[in-house]
């Protein structure tokens, strides 16, 4: 009783000019109103001889909590009485040092971190909670998403990272060496050990970075299958079928969807983070999937059903055609002008997608009754798809074989010579001896590729697969057509069973890309190959510096609450 009664007296501090007073502690709503109204910070060493958190509540408040102070110099001893023996030499104050790179030094820095367990609730929530190591992939590197915030009254974040955008310096695109020296593997699709990627890799992404441009190849599988459809059910060789024009509606209209939402997550890609898409532009490899949109809206022309529309203005012809006549006119100068964009250094499976829309946009400018601009640009992709068949078949850039992931590439070998036959048969209005040469060529791609099973067996799952799909069926629209001028059981039995496996495996890759992307979520996973660094090896030790910090800093904050010692009245 005497000690309790002792420890009840409050505790006289010498410099009762710095004392903040309490009210009384009795009661606890008056506990709790006090809680509300006065955020207080104390500082505990970690272990202070001499002294216990039961005997620092007592000397702060004391049982009556009449009033307390906090002495500003806490090494100097205190007039208090805690024991009968005399007065309690009370433990020494050390203060300790923050960590760098945690959380505490981040937010003294701006000026509002008083103490180790100081109220987290002095920062805007979204400082603490947005992760801004993606900031400089967005559009104008989040600057536009700062000025909505202060427009909606929100209080703009401290700025504590610019001294990370000096060192990174990953706002400006690399240059094309750098690519190749960051990058390795014929696809330049994976980092180098002695690289350090600008962004996490131990974490995943948002899902807009890690949309890449070559999944518009799924809409060019699924939209060839419009066309074959169409083929099947209007081809005289293949009435014996009874195909309806039902299934090709329906087949349109899947395309058309296809097309429609990949089209606008890539467009929401450029709007949100359109650095990302810049060096997906400048990638010496990616650079050739910019086709594939533009392919694929001349996909949906050719197979567009009767029941909604017979002929086609010409003005679709020219608005489809325009941006692969700008997109040839810069890759095939780079090709043919040197440096490290030659055809020598970048060639790869891959580069048929730029040639392939020539004789697309030649077929569907025949089709409409044009006859200058189809014979163009069939001429044009005739003369690159020589060099590049040449220079592929060589091996030249790097004398390296695909990775097993993907082979399924090899196949557009086969899709340039197929469309090229059926254009030029609709441009000279028959199936003659120069069709039937580009026809001959690409059989025999496809079966030196077809006997080779075990090239395409034993491998994950990826968006390279849907590489099969669009040559598949362009090969099975060549044969129907070829069926058309020599009409026997064999072309006839041939038609049938190549539409069968193309479409076959449109399906069953259709099926595996729904089960891969929204039920196991592996089909997008973090892409590497736009996250390397503007400069190289200089910067690499920082980087990895910072990345450790900010895993730190992540660590810290998700630890407090559960640490930080809470003080129970």
């Amino acid at each position: 009783m005497e000690r309790r009664n002792r420890g009840s007296e409050t505790p006289k501090i010498p410099n009762q000019a710095n004392a903040i007073k309490l009210p009384p502690l009795h009661l606890p709503a008056q506990a709790n109103q006090c809680h509300q109204s006065n955020s207080i910070s104390i500082s505990l060493p970690a272990s202070a001889p001499g002294i216990s958190i039961g005997e620092a509540i007592k000397l702060l408040f004391g049982d009556n909590a009449g009033s307390a102070a906090i002495d500003e110099q806490p090494n100097q001893p205190s007039d208090s009485t805690t024991s009968n023996s005399g007065p309690a030499k009370l433990g020494m104050f050390h203060s300790k040092s923050i960590p760098a790179g945690s959380s505490y030094g981040k937010t003294a820095a701006v000026g509002k971190f008083n103490g180790p367990f100081e109220d987290q609730q002095r920062l805007p929530r979204s400082y603490s909670s947005r992760d801004k190591r993606f900031d400089s992939f967005k559009t104008w590197s989040g600057r536009l998403e700062r000025q909505l915030s202060n427009l909606r009254g929100k209080p703009q974040e401290p700025d504590v990272e610019a001294n990370e955008s000096d060192i990174m310096e990953i706002e400006a695109v690399p240059a094309v060496e750098r690519y190749f020296d960051a990058l390795e593997g014929p696809e330049l699709d994976t980092l180098r050990a002695s690289e350090v990627s600008v962004l996490p890799e131990d974490q995943k992404w948002p899902f807009l970075l890690r949309f890449p441009i070559s999944a518009f190849g799924m809409c060019l599988g699924v939209s060839s299958q419009a066309i074959l459809w169409k083929t099947l059910a209007t081809s005289p060789s293949m009435s014996f079928l009874h195909v309806n024009l039902t299934v090709n509606l329906v087949l349109w209209c899947i395309s058309l969807a296809v097309i429609g939402t990949v089209s606008l997550i890539y467009s929401l890609k450029i709007i949100f983070y359109f650095e990302a898409v810049r060096r997906e532009y400048y990638h010496p490899v990616r650079i050739n999937f910019f086709f594939a949109p533009w392919i694929a809206g001349l996909f949906l022309a050719l197979g567009v059903p009767p029941s909604v529309a017979v002929n086609l203005h010409a003005a679709l012809w020219y608005v489809l055609m325009a941006p692969i006549f700008c997109l040839e006119l810069k890759i095939y100068g780079q090709w043919m002008s040197g440096g490290q964009r030659r055809l020598s250094k970048v060639a790869n499976p891959s580069n048929h997608l730029s040639i392939v829309g020539n004789f697309v946009g030649a077929l569907l400018g025949a089709s409409m009754g044009l006859k200058e601009g189809p014979i163009f640009f069939f001429a044009v992709g005739l003369a690159h798809y020589t060099v590049l068949f040449v220079t592929l078949y060589q091996r030249l850039p790097t004398t390296e074989t695909l990775p097993r992931e993907l082979h399924p590439v090899f196949f557009l070998f086969v899709a340039a010579p197929s469309v090229a036959c059926v254009a030029w048969a609709k441009i000279r209005g028959d199936f003659d001896y120069g069709p039937r040469i580009a026809y001959f060529i690409a059989m025999f791609l496809y079966a030196s590729l077809a006997v080779r099973i075990n090239f395409f067996r034993g491998f994950r799952f990826s968006l390279a697969w849907w590489a099969y799909t669009f040559p598949m069926t362009s090969a099975s629209v060549a044969t129907i057509s070829y069926s058309v001028a020599v009409t026997n059981i064999l072309t006839r039995s041939f038609s049938v069973g190549l539409s069968a496996i193309a479409t076959f495996t449109v399906t069953a890759l259709l099926v595996s890309t729904i089960i891969h992307a929204f039920i196991l979520h592996d089909l997008f996973p973090n892409d590497v190959s736009i996250a390397i660094t503007q400069k190289r090896l200089k910067f690499s030790k920082k980087l990895a510096h910072l990345r450790s910090a900010n895993s730190d800093m992540k660590e810290t904050e998700g630890s407090l609450p559960k640490n930080s010692p809470e003080l129970e009245l």
